[in-house]
């Protein structure tokens, strides 16, 4: 069972690399609903193994200078303390059932809010596209950038609270809550400045978890071993392939995984599931066609591709 733990943290740490998201998301329901680990274990020994994984995925993101670092100290300002006290919000919920049964609630909950934050994410990144496509092209200074110290606390509070209690958050809550405060932060620094704002966030969640949880050392160091090369892996690929697919099929497992940790029916999350694959491409195109772009991502790259080469092409005939 180890090594296939191993396995599939690899996985999860290249998902984590390439997206920014995913670790706790991802890790934490698969130890509970495939590897029958208990809630409160599971969270403990993935905060662990998150906390050594973080950093290798943050310094390839520093290294390349995609990192905004005021944005991570104000986040770490409100996070770090919240992230330590979720475990012990856990252990007020009473005894050894109630607790694993709070954890059990708090996560599907948790997952589910990921998974529609996900498809925030996207639409936001959909609205910003399109406004840059009808916006007049004009050289113009770019817009001052300006850190909004209270309501970035406040969000890491928020963030730091959730993944105290669950492992999750880290890099789908905040970093939505990073698109909303600062539309205006390029997709690579979003992944980066998240990453990075992890790092003292999971480690204080794990140090908590460490004192008062249920950690698992047998849980942590095939984690370990397989999340730390898969998140190193994926951070190098970030800046070259498109998360996009990735995120749309991330939500969809956080949509299962959630309601099968609130217990629902086999029958209930399958039905769910159908629906919401059989109606949001459909409703995905709609959207895309009001907002003014194609109906199909892929007419929308062929175009910007298209509009790249006769760019370069009337570059060259200008050069002499």
């Amino acid at each position: 069972m180890d090594v296939w733990i191993g396995v599939a943290a690899f996985g999860v740490g290249i998902v984590v690399g390439l997206t920014g998201m995913g670790g706790g998301a991802l890790m934490t329901p698969a130890l509970v609903l495939f590897f029958g680990v208990p809630p409160l274990a599971a969270v403990s020994s993935d905060l662990v193994a998150s906390a050594v994984m973080k950093p290798v995925g943050s310094l390839v993101h520093l290294r390349r200078r995609t990192v905004n670092l005021d944005l991570v100290k104000w986040l770490a300002a409100g996070s770090v303390p919240a992230a330590f006290c979720g475990v012990l919000i856990l252990k007020w919920m009473g005894p050894g059932e109630a607790v694993q049964a709070g954890v059990q609630t708090a996560l599907g909950s948790a997952l589910l809010l990921s998974a529609f934050l996900l498809a925030v994410r996207s639409y936001i990144a959909m609205v910003q596209r399109a406004k840059k496509r009808s916006a007049p092209t004009k050289v113009a200074a770019p817009p001052e950038f300006r850190i909004r110290p209270v309501p970035t606390v406040i969000l890491g509070v928020i963030g730091g609270v959730i993944v105290g209690m669950t492992s999750v958050g880290s890099g789908s809550i905040i970093i939505i809550g990073l698109m909303a405060l600062y539309p205006r932060l390029k997709a690579n620094s979003l992944v980066g400045t998240d990453l990075l704002q992890a790092v003292p966030l999971v480690a204080a969640a794990a140090l908590s978890h460490t004192l008062f949880g249920d950690l698992d050392l047998g849980l942590t160091i095939p984690l370990l071993l397989g999340s730390i090369p898969g998140v190193y892996l994926g951070a190098q690929f970030s800046s070259r392939l498109s998360g996009g697919f990735i995120r749309r099929a991330l939500a969809f497992v956080l949509l299962a995984s959630g309601l099968k940790m609130l217990e629902v029916s086999n029958q209930t999350t399958a039905i769910a599931l159908v629906v919401l694959l059989l109606t949001a491409p459909l409703a995905w195109m709609l959207l895309r066609r009001r907002h003014g772009l194609p109906a199909l991502v892929v007419t929308e790259q062929h175009r910007r591709k298209q509009m790249a080469a006769s760019t370069a092409g009337t570059d060259s005939e200008q050069t002499p």
